[in-house]
């Protein structure tokens, strides 16, 4: 009494009473338990599909193709899930074999029997309104699990873009509280020439407003989708209007800028879009682990260190070491990246396993992408509230190593010459005097005109600044 038999072309199969999915989505949690992530991890992707079916059954409505009581019970069976309902049902992992064949299914079972209820039938009572015959009419997994994975994608990107933009004006507002600090620049980690602590951070916050526009820009292409191609993008079984009415209708519903793609058997089998999207968030977090590093470098020390900046203490960072705390928070963004750039790797390997109409490895890349956003989202976060808000500068520290630095030296260069100022650099570095007094000694130029040009605003020229 606890359960209700369901049959497909392999046999029946006893389900739990309650389950809203079917034998199909049974048969697959059996098969596939790989990652322990189930499409249910990403909501992005269960509304995704949602949207898909009720977009399909709009336009099948609209072609003749389904009745108008069908149509409503499914139009309004995907609502409800848009809106949250019955989420914890989509139990498939997201690896799976079959090219996401058990999640489209998934996805056809579960409204199919929400629709029942709504119609004023049990669970599994297929011949009133059927998974495959209704709930998937004029589909394909071939397109409406790509079409779904590629708007679950543009979905799950605004919450990441909102999450970069915001750590994005943190970097901002900290380069307008460093604009006075006066610091060595370093390249190859050897003293290069003053900058202010300002321009470093205002460095960090430019970089990653690149990347929200690249992410922006690939959204796009991302509503580039197959939808109506079926099987291999020929669009067998369906009205010939049907295509149409399913784009409109999904743009309409979705908020997105959804359009066919021109060549639907190229669009069936390509994954290009995906690969450039996955390397847009190896590019970000390249740069996030980046940054990241150049913080642990200024936050190194305390005392024996850089010491240039504090990062805001978080934990104690040793069982052995008293009063050791570690830059744990920088130390996860970096571990954050390694994972998006090794997910990155799994995304290119399995658009090129593509073969002829189809690539059957695109649950990978679905599992991957949407993957690398969510722990980007979360990084992101954790690295804006309890890292970068909360860094202060070691104000004299940086001026003191400026006024000992022979760094400065080059800024005397059109002034003395370059074999002047090389002599003068090799001495202050084997002697204890500083560049300053060495040129005054040997009596290159007088003090008034060496104060001035040893002067840190005069020494600092902002990016795009004549004479930068």
């Amino acid at each position: 009494m606890n359960t209700r038999r369901e049959h497909d072309l392999l046999g029946e199969r006893d389900l739990p009473i309650d389950a809203w999915y079917g034998i199909q989505t049974q048969r697959a949690i059996d098969n596939f338990s790989i990652t322990g992530v189930s499409i249910n991890h990403f909501p992005e992707l269960i509304n995704a599909l949602a949207m898909v079916k009720q977009a399909a059954a709009q336009a099948n409505r609209r072609t003749g193709e389904l009745s108008d009581e069908k149509s409503q019970a499914i139009m309004d069976a995907c609502e409800d899930i848009i809106a949250g309902k019955l989420h914890s049902e989509f139990k498939v992992d997201l690896i799976q074999g079959g090219a996401g064949t058990s999640t489209n299914m998934n996805a056809n079972e579960v409204i199919a029997n929400l629709a029942l209820q709504k119609l004023g039938h049990a669970k599994g009572q297929y011949q009133h309104l059927h998974p495959n015959n209704d709930v998937n009419k004029s589909q394909s997994t071939n397109d409406a699990y790509p079409t779904a994975v590629r708007l679950a994608i543009v979905f799950a990107a605004e919450p990441l873009i909102k999450t970069i933009r915001t750590l994005q004006h943190a970097f901002q507002q900290k380069a307008l509280e460093f604009s006075d600090v006066i610091k060595m620049a370093r390249t190859q980690l050897q003293d290069a020439v003053p900058m202010t602590m300002g321009l470093e951070f205002e460095a960090f916050a430019v970089t990653l407003a690149e990347d929200i526009s690249r992410i922006e820009e690939c959204k796009l292409l991302l509503c580039e989708v197959n939808l109506g191609g079926t099987a291999i993008g020929t669009g067998l079984n369906t009205h010939p209007d049907y295509a149409q009415h399913a784009l409109h209708f999904l743009a309409q519903r979705s908020g997105q800028p959804i359009k066919g793609a021109s060549h639907l058997v190229e669009a069936t089998s390509d994954m290009g879009a995906f690969v450039l999207f996955s390397s847009i968030l190896k590019r970000l977090s390249i740069k996030l682990s980046k940054i990241a590093n150049d913080l642990r470098l200024l936050a190194s020390g305390p005392r024996a260190g850089f010491g240039e900046i504090q990062l805001p203490p978080m934990q104690p960072g040793s069982s052995i070491m008293p009063g050791k705390v570690n830059p744990v928070i920088p130390e996860a963004v970096n571990q954050t990246a390694y994972q998006v750039i090794g997910n990155d790797l799994a995304v290119t390997l399995a658009a090129e396993a593509g073969q002829l109409q189809l690539n059957a490895m695109e649950p990978l890349i679905a599992y991957n992408i949407l993957s690398s956003m969510k722990m980007l989202v979360s990084a992101g976060n954790m690295f804006e509230k309890r890292c970068i808000r909360g860094i202060t500068a070691n104000r004299e520290h940086c001026s003191a190593q400026v006024d000992n630095s022979i760094g400065v030296v080059t800024a005397l260069v059109p002034y003395i010459g370059y074999d002047n100022a090389s002599r003068i650099a090799s001495t202050a570095l084997c002697s204890q005097s500083t560049v300053k007094e060495l040129v005054l000694a040997e009596g290159l130029l007088d003090e008034t005109t060496l104060n001035q040009l040893l002067t840190p605003n005069n020494m600092i020229h902002r990016p795009g600044a004549q004479g930068a």
